[in-house]
């Protein structure tokens, strides 16, 4: 079995820091040391050793397979320009976020959307990717063809988690109809006449098919032993129904009283790593750094913009936030593996996978120098 040493360390372990070597055997870390223990090795300059990134949504492959309008890159191509920058970004293990469900954003159909995820299949199995990929399908409740699209993904062994969205006008992400009028309207160039027809759809859809759609889905999802997520949810009566549906996982609720009701009934809170670099919701919703102040949020995602995942850990890390590193880390390390089962890393331990990124700082910007992925050099 292949050995290698990593020396002079920065380790960002689970509940401390710690200086030293770290020992690593094919694809398991095997011992942490202190420093000088003589081994010859990889000498990490002092540079911080963290565990491999864990994302649980992000939205990005698509933007690699439909770059623009009309264009559509071939699927297997796309995942790879995607591994790439995920892996970049220090992450080694990806939930790539599907849609299912038309909605008026969804520039990729249902078709598509399984091309994606054979393409995603393809390259794991062929050793093209850098990351460790799975799948998380984004079901948009309130589209008519929700069901039909989430069955093409009976069979997919890597779909690990579902959410439960609705982005119908008025509530949830867009409580304010003004604010979801600028969005939108903004976004589509309609005119009002056209744009309140459309309104006026989108609310008879809701009304029609999301409340057995949460049923259908939530039922499957326990029946197949798939983590379920709630999605924007703003209010007390949101939490309280997705307790009642077996979620675990709260995404990006809009509200303190939606967070601090859903990490009180046991819900894991994720939140937007770019909410937290930009100092802001995007949408004018709480702030992610707000939840973590009060001890209420649980996991980051790196949602639009991979990166975002690292600067937000070394964000929360400073002053006035009052979150240590390691406290930090786990936000984007062992709390989303565990959310989803993935028990074997997130953490520098021995028996551990050797899923380890090493970083600098540079004027306060982390430095992706080198990652790794079951102890083989990915990046």
């Amino acid at each position: 079995m292949n050995e290698t040493v990593f020396r002079n360390a920065r380790m960002v372990l689970a509940e401390s820091m710690h200086d030293g070597d770290i020992v690593i055997r094919g694809e398991t870390i095997a011992e942490i040391g202190d420093p000088g223990s003589g081994r010859d090795g990889h000498d990490l300059e002092g540079d911080y050793l963290l565990p491999g990134l864990v994302e649980l949504h992000t939205d990005h492959l698509e933007s690699h397979y439909a770059p623009r309008p009309g264009v559509r890159w071939n699927p297997a191509v796309a995942v790879q320009a995607h591994d790439a920058q995920i892996a970049g970004s220090g992450i080694t293990t990806v939930l790539d976020a599907l849609r299912v469900g038309a909605d008026e954003d969804a520039r990729v159909d249902a078709d598509e959307m399984r091309s994606l995820a054979d393409a995603i299949e393809e390259c794991q199995v062929r050793d093209r990717l850098r990351a460790e990929h799975f799948i998380h399908l984004r079901c948009e409740v309130s589209a008519s063809d929700v069901m039909e699209g989430f069955a093409r993904f009976d069979d997919d062994r890597r779909v690990r988690l579902v959410s439960l969205m609705d982005h119908t006008p008025g509530q949830r992400q867009f409580v304010s109809f003004d604010a979801y009028k600028l969005y939108y309207q903004g976004k589509t160039g309609m005119p009002d006449e056209e744009f309140q027809a459309f309104v006026d759809r989108r609310l008879a859809d809701a009304g029609r098919w999301a409340p057995g759609h949460r049923k259908a889905l939530s039922e499957a999802c326990r029946a197949r032993g798939i983590v379920l997520a709630s999605h924007d949810d703003a209010t007390e009566v949101h939490v309280a129904e997705a307790v009642e549906q077996g979620v675990h996982l709260a995404e990006f609720p809009t509200t303190m009283a939606a967070a601090r009701a859903s990490h009180a009934a046991g819900m894991q809170v994720l939140m937007g790593a770019p909410n937290v670099v930009r100092g802001g919701s995007h949408s004018g919703n709480v702030a992610a750094a707000e939840l973590a102040s009060v001890g209420v949020l649980d996991v980051l995602s790196s949602d639009y913009v991979p990166f975002s995942l690292l600067q937000a850990t070394f964000i929360l890390a400073e002053e006035p936030h009052g979150l240590s590193l390691p406290e930090a880390a786990a936000m984007v390390t062992s709390k989303p593996a565990e959310a989803v089962g993935l028990f074997d890393r997130g953490v520098i331990a021995p028996g551990k996978r050797a899923d380890l990124i090493q970083v600098r700082l540079d004027e306060g910007v982390p430095v992706v120098r080198s990652v790794w992925r079951q102890g083989r050099r990915v990046a």
